[in-house]
């Protein structure tokens, strides 16, 4: 009776093993993590440490090993996706592993990076910044590309129960991503129908003249222990900048947001209108390292104020850019209050670039708004 007992307990917790988890293995309803960049002079290793933030810590950690460690959080995040079992996935990225010729489709797909992993119970949304990840699952493990090595990355994971699954489906269709590698089983299909033609997308091209998706759409989705997330989503057809134009009206917040600064095009801080987007130029997240936003390929965004009450100001952390190209390409960012990540994230945000060009203090840059 105790063995049959145990055995019992056994396969209760395999088939929950599809989660967030941090550095010690331990499943946890969402996590942040801020891979830092390799500074000129310093070893390659350097760039594979990162920072991390879930609900016990208030604010950031160091990460207990580097990013490429299959026990990293990230790493046991992932993992599971090259084990056997009944389980849906799908990994997109507009800068696939192995990279192919895509005959236009980069430019044509969604400016978005992430992968969802789910079985009948619950599964995990990890959206990031990583260029070439996460390996497909033919790869047979975890891996971290080295081409994501040299500049910042950021990276936040949530644990949603199966039911949310759809809706990610459907949000993930408005972003139009580029599908590299998934696998929805019969027996998740039915429920998760979204997620089912997704899958069907793989390695295709968008036409953006004949989607049946809105050109974007917010909603607010409920993680596995209940905390609310927003997620943002706009396709090629929304022909605006995501923040300036839809985030900081939504959020009804002034925004500071880190994107790539290295791509052309760069649209520059927005004072225009009644809401405001400054462009971050200096970056040090838990005060561990300083760098520029050009060492940055993180893209996430953090209201100016604390908000009111002990909500706590927005953070918000997505896959696309402020620049001319990406407001006709697909992308999104998922938000949320919370005082503690605010606070870690906007004390990360040291200087701000003013509509003006100048480069101050965010403080500074912010009290002229």
């Amino acid at each position: 009776m105790l063995l049959h007992v145990l055995l019992l307990l056994h396969a209760s917790v395999a088939s929950s093993s599809i989660s967030c988890y941090d550095d010690e293995g331990k499943p946890v309803d969402w996590f942040y993590l801020y891979k830092l960049p390799h500074l000129r002079h310093s070893p390659v290793q350097e760039g594979l440490k990162y920072l991390f933030m879930n609900g016990e810590s208030e604010g950031w950690m160091d990460g207990k090993t580097l990013v490429n460690d299959s026990q990293s959080a990230v790493g046991r995040t992932v993992g599971p996706l090259y084990e056997g079992g009944d389980v849906g996935y799908i990994s997109y990225n507009d800068q696939p592993p192995r990279q192919k010729p895509l005959d236009g489709a980069s430019g044509i797909c969604g400016h978005t990076k992430g992968v969802v992993v789910f079985d009948k119970k619950q599964g995990f949304w990890l959206v990031h910044s990583t260029p070439h990840f996460p390996p497909p699952k033919s790869a047979g493990q975890f891996s971290y590309p080295s081409s994501g090595i040299s500049n910042g990355q950021n990276f936040i994971c949530v644990t949603y129960p199966f039911e949310r699954f759809q809706t990610i489906g459907e949000q993930l269709k408005i972003n139009q991503p580029h599908i590299y590698d998934c696998s929805i089983p019969a027996s998740l299909a039915a429920a998760v129908p979204a997620m089912a033609q997704l899958c069907k997308h793989t390695l295709g091209r968008w036409d953006n003249t004949s989607s049946s998706s809105p050109s974007n759409r917010s909603i607010s989705l409920l993680s596995l222990d209940g905390t609310e997330f927003i997620s943002f989503a706009k396709g090629a057809s929304f022909a605006n900048d995501l923040y300036h134009s839809w985030v900081a009206p939504a959020l009804q917040s002034d925004l500071l947001v880190q994107f790539w600064r290295r791509s052309t095009g760069l649209l520059p801080s927005d004072c225009s209108d009644n809401w405001k987007v400054l462009n971050i130029d200096l970056i040090s997240p838990g005060q561990s390292v300083t760098f520029k936003a050009t060492e940055d390929h993180s893209k996430w965004a953090v209201s100016t104020g604390s908000g009111s009450g002990t909500s706590g100001g927005w953070v918000c952390v997505g896959d696309i850019n402020r620049d001319k190209a990406e407001e006709r390409r697909g992308g999104g960012t998922v938000c949320r209050q919370d005082a503690a990540v605010w606070k870690a994230y906007r004390s990360a945000a040291l200087q701000c670039e003013t509509c003006g060009g100048e480069v101050q203090t965010c403080e500074k840059a912010a009290r002229y708004l």
